[in-house]
C-alpha cells in the first residue's frame, strides 16, 4: 500500500535537510494549506519515493542530479480526494471503477463489500480485497458490519467473530464497515456486542448507520464506540449528530443526493466543518461517467459557497483525521505520503494532474499509468444456482374464480406499502391484471441452490413489458423477477442462470436489454463503457415502456431490502419489515 515512515524515516530526513537529494520536486505551486486555511504562492514540495520530504519556498538544497523538477506554472496543488465510505462491489470490477475514480482526483478509497460476501461469504471479502491489489488507487477496507440485516429474516452469507478476527489481520482492513441496524446495538445483540467489543479491543474504526436514530437511542450507539454516520439527510440530523461527537459523512451518491439540503444551513449558520466530509455511498457507471466522484462534491459545494479550502479539506484532511490516520495522509506537508492533485482552477476543480505516492498517474484527463487487472477465478463466476424454470414455477394456487391478495404498492423505486386487490383466477392460478398495474413477482434462492422461492405482487410498476429480473439486491442478493406473465418471468431467470447473474428486460420470450455480472452475479467483468451503455439500456427501455420511475433498476434492488419499510420479498417470503411477519400471498379467512 504505502512505505511504512518507519522504514524511510532517515530517508526522508536525509532530503528534507538536504544531506540527500529528491526524486521530484514541484516548483511555482500556489498551495493549498488544508492545515492554516490559506494559500501559499511560489511554494516548492520536494518528494521521495512515495513521500513528501520538504514543503517551502527555497527546495534547492533537496535538488541533486536526478532530481526531476516540474513547474507547476503558479497552479493550484492539494491533497487528492477521499471517499470515506463507499460500496464499489456491484456494476464494476475495482480495476474499472478506478479508471474514472482517478479521473476525478480520488486516491482512496474505504470500501464496505456487504454484497460480495452475502454471496460468496469470507472466501468472497478475501478475493474481492485481491481484486483491489495492485491498482493505482488506496483501499482501506473495512469488514461488512450490516449483515445480517435481520437474522430472523435474513439469509445472505456472513462473517462469524472468528473470521472478523482474521479479517482485521489482513494489511488492508481498517476496521468495521456501518452497523446500520442500529437496534441491534441499543438492544445489545450479542453477536454485534462481541463484534464492537473485538473491533475496539484491535484498535479498529467502526462506522454508523443511524438513519431514524434520534435521543436516547442514538445517545446509546454513539456510546457504543460509533462515531460517524452518513446517513443524516437534512441539518437537523447533522446538527444532533454532531452536538454529540459524531463525524458526519455528506452523502452525495447515485441512491441519494443530500449535499444541497445540508451545505447551505451548515454555512448560515456556521457550524464548524473539522467533523465533515462528503463521501458517495456507491456510485452507477452512467453518474462517475457524467457527473464524478468526490470533485463533484467539492465543486457543488463550492456553487453554494462555502470556502474552496473548507471543501477541500473535507475531501481529504477530514476524513483521515476520522480514521486516525492523518499523521500520514490528507495533507501536503514532510512526511506526509504524496498523494497531490494540480489544478488549472481550483474553484471549478479541473484537474491538471493527479499524483500517487509520488508518481503521475493522470495527466491532462488521461490516465498515463497502465492498470493491471486481476484474473477473475472461476468459482466466483459460478454463483447463480437456479434449475432451468417453467412458466408454472410461478403460479399463485387457488381453487375460487377470483382471490383478495396482499399487494407490495410501489411508491418510490424504494419505499413500498402495503395493499390489498382482488385478482381473478385462471386455470387455478391467480394472474396479474394489467388494468390495474399489478404484477407477479417473485425472490428466488440463486447462492444457496435450495429451489425455495416465493411469489407475490406488486402494484404500480408500469412498464410494457413481459419481466424484469436481476441477481443484484441489496444485501441478500436474491434473484428478483417482476413480470406480467409467467413465461416471461420463467425465460428472464433462465438466461439469467446461463449468464451467472445480471440484470434483464423480456418481452414475448425477446431480450429488449441485458447488463451481465459474471462476477459473484453482481459485478460486470466487462469494461466500463460497455457497462455503462448495458446500464442506460436497462433503464431507458424500462422507462420508455411506461415504467412511472426515473430509475426502475432499483426496483429489484431494494425489494428485499430489510432495513426499510413497509413490505419486502424474500425467497422465504413476504415480510411485513414493522411487524417483523411474515404475510401470506392470499389473504386467509379468519
Amino acid at each position: 500500500m504505502h512505505t511504512k515512515f518507519s522504514s524511510v524515516l532517515s530517508e526522508i530526513n536525509s532530503v528534507s535537510i538536504g544531506d540527500s537529494h529528491a526524486d521530484l520536486i514541484l516548483e511555482n505551486c500556489s498551495l493549498i494549506n488544508v492545515y492554516t486555511n490559506e494559500i501559499q504562492e511560489k511554494i516548492q514540495i520536494s518528494i521521495k519515493n512515495d513521500r513528501i520530504a520538504f514543503v517551502g519556498n527555497d527546495a534547492s538544497h533537496t535538488r541533486g542530479p536526478k532530481t526531476k523538477v516540474l513547474d507547476v506554472k503558479n497552479k493550484h496543488v492539494c491533497p487528492s480526494f477521499v471517499d470515506p465510505h463507499i460500496h464499489i462491489d456491484h456494476f464494476l470490477t475495482p480495476a474499472e471503477f478506478v479508471k474514472k475514480s482517478l479521473l476525478c482526483g480520488v486516491t482512496s478509497l474505504f470500501p464496505d463489500s456487504i454484497d460480495i460476501v452475502s454471496v460468496c461469504g469470507y472466501r468472497g471479502f478475501k478475493e474481492f480485497l485481491r481484486q483491489t491489489e495492485n491498482l493505482p488507487m488506496r483501499f482501506f477496507h473495512t469488514i461488512p458490519g450490516g449483515l445480517p440485516v435481520d437474522r430472523k429474516f435474513s439469509h445472505g452469507k456472513t462473517l462469524s467473530i472468528e473470521e472478523e478476527k482474521h479479517a482485521i489481520g489482513l494489511q488492508s482492513v481498517v476496521g468495521l464497515g456501518e452497523v446500520f441496524a442500529w437496534t441491534k446495538v441499543t438492544k445489545r445483540d450479542p453477536k454485534t456486542i462481541k463484534s464492537l467489543k473485538q473491533m475496539h479491543e484491535n484498535h479498529c474504526i467502526i462506522n454508523g448507520h443511524t438513519a431514524g436514530a434520534s435521543g436516547k437511542k442514538l445517545n446509546s450507539y454513539i456510546a457504543s464506540g460509533i462515531f460517524s454516520c452518513h446517513e443524516p439527510i437534512n441539518f437537523d440530523q447533522v446538527l444532533e449528530r454532531l452536538r454529540l461527537g459524531m463525524w458526519i459523512m455528506i452523502r452525495e451518491g447515485s441512491i441519494r443526493r443530500d449535499l444541497k439540503e445540508i451545505v447551505p444551513l451548515v454555512l448560515s449558520n456556521k457550524i464548524y466543518k473539522n467533523r465533515l466530509m462528503f463521501c458517495s455511498d456507491g456510485l452507477d457507471p452512467s453518474d462517475i461517467t457524467n457527473i464524478g466522484h468526490i470533485d463533484h462534491c467539492v465543486r457543488e459545494s463550492i456553487k453554494l459557497g462555502m470556502n474552496p479550502i473548507d471543501a477541500i479539506s473535507m475531501a481529504s484532511r477530514n476524513c483521515f483525521d476520522y480514521y486516525k490516520m492523518g499523521n500520514e495522509f490528507g495533507g501536503i506537508g514532510p512526511g506526509k505520503i504524496a498523494d497531490i492533485l494540480i489544478l488549472d482552477d481550483y474553484k471549478k476543480i479541473k484537474i491538471n494532474k493527479v499524483i500517487l505516492g509520488g508518481k503521475i498517474v493522470v495527466s491532462n484527463g488521461k490516465l498515463v499509468q497502465k492498470l493491471h487487472t486481476p484474473k477473475v477465478p472461476t468459482w466466483i463466476q459460478k454463483t447463480v444456482k437456479i434449475p432451468k424454470l417453467q412458466a408454472n414455477f410461478f403460479n399463485v394456487n387457488s381453487k375460487n374464480n377470483a382471490e383478495t391478495v396482499n399487494i407490495i404498492s410501489m411508491k418510490t423505486e424504494i419505499v413500498t406499502k402495503k395493499s390489498t386487490s382482488d385478482l381473478d383466477v385462471k386455470d387455478s392460478n391467480v394472474v396479474s391484471s394489467y388494468d390495474k398495474d399489478i404484477w407477479k413477482v417473485a425472490a428466488l434462492d440463486r447462492t444457496f441452490g435450495s429451489k425455495t422461492h416465493a411469489v407475490g405482487f406488486l402494484e404500480n410498476f408500469g412498464a410494457d413489458i413481459g419481466a424484469f429480473a436481476s441477481t443484484w439486491s441489496f444485501h441478500e442478493n436474491d434473484m428478483i423477477v417482476i413480470g406480467s406473465n409467467e413465461s416471461d418471468m420463467a425465460d428472464a431467470c433462465n438466461k439469467l442462470a446461463k449468464s451467472q447473474g445480471g440484470l434483464i428486460v423480456v418481452k414475448d420470450g425477446k431480450t429488449l436489454a441485458s447488463l451481465p455480472f459474471q462476477m459473484g452475479g453482481i459485478i460486470s467483468t466487462d469494461p466500463i463503457e460497455k457497462v455503462t451503455k448495458n446500464f442506460a439500456k436497462i433503464n431507458d427501455v424500462l422507462s420508455d415502456s411506461g415504467c412511472k420511475f426515473k430509475t426502475p433498476h432499483l426496483i429489484p434492488l431494494f425489494l428485499p431490502f430489510l432495513a426499510l419499510p413497509d413490505i419486502r420479498i424474500l425467497y422465504s417470503g413476504i415480510v411485513d419489515v414493522k411487524s417483523r411477519t411474515f404475510i401470506p400471498t392470499i389473504q386467509t379467512n379468519l
